[in-house]
């Protein structure tokens, strides 16, 4: 038994440790979206990350996640949540993120997009075309084609004759 826990300490930190930073963020920010949720009752831990695609480009970064959720054995507000255990066949839901971090020396998110259930209901070919075309308007922001005009943006004014 303690063989299998050390070597699942080391799997998750190899995991983490293949993570960029923003990678490490979007993950944090989607367990706390995951967790605000008032049909969850237990704390759920990253299981794995599948697909993860991280571009760059003039307008900042753009961070897509695969992200495997397992249900632990705590509730959700557990004090100590770094010794809870992984429920075998309990709900492991899965979700897809979004980001888009703007290219300063601490990237804001400039667009986000999160989609967590059940993994039959994300392969739903609606859903599944849904999540993409959010993706690509998320990917787009902050692109120069995405800046809006709006009344007293630029004002103009005509000079008197001399």
């Amino acid at each position: 038994m303690k063989l299998l826990l050390g070597i699942a300490v080391v799997v998750l930190a190899l995991a983490d440790a293949g993570q960029s930073p923003l990678q490490r963020r979007v993950v944090k920010d989607v367990l706390d979206y995951f967790h605000s949720r008032s049909n969850v009752q237990f704390l759920f831990r990253e299981q794995s990350v599948e697909g993860a695609v991280e571009r760059v480009d003039s307008s900042g970064t753009f961070v897509q996640l695969h992200l495997n959720l397992a249900q632990t054995a705590c509730r959700k507000q557990a004090q100590r949540k770094q010794n809870c255990r992984i429920m075998e066949n309990r709900r492991k839901p899965v979700c897809l993120a979004c980001y888009k971090f703007d290219s300063s020396d601490v990237p804001k998110v400039l667009d986000k997009y999160y989609n967590c259930g059940p993994s039959h209901h994300l392969a739903m070919k609606d859903i599944k075309h849904r999540d993409e075309a959010e993706c690509r308007a998320v990917e787009e922001a902050g692109k120069t084609s995405d800046v809006l005009y709006l009344p007293g943006m630029f004002a103009f004014s005509k000079g008197l004759p001399a």
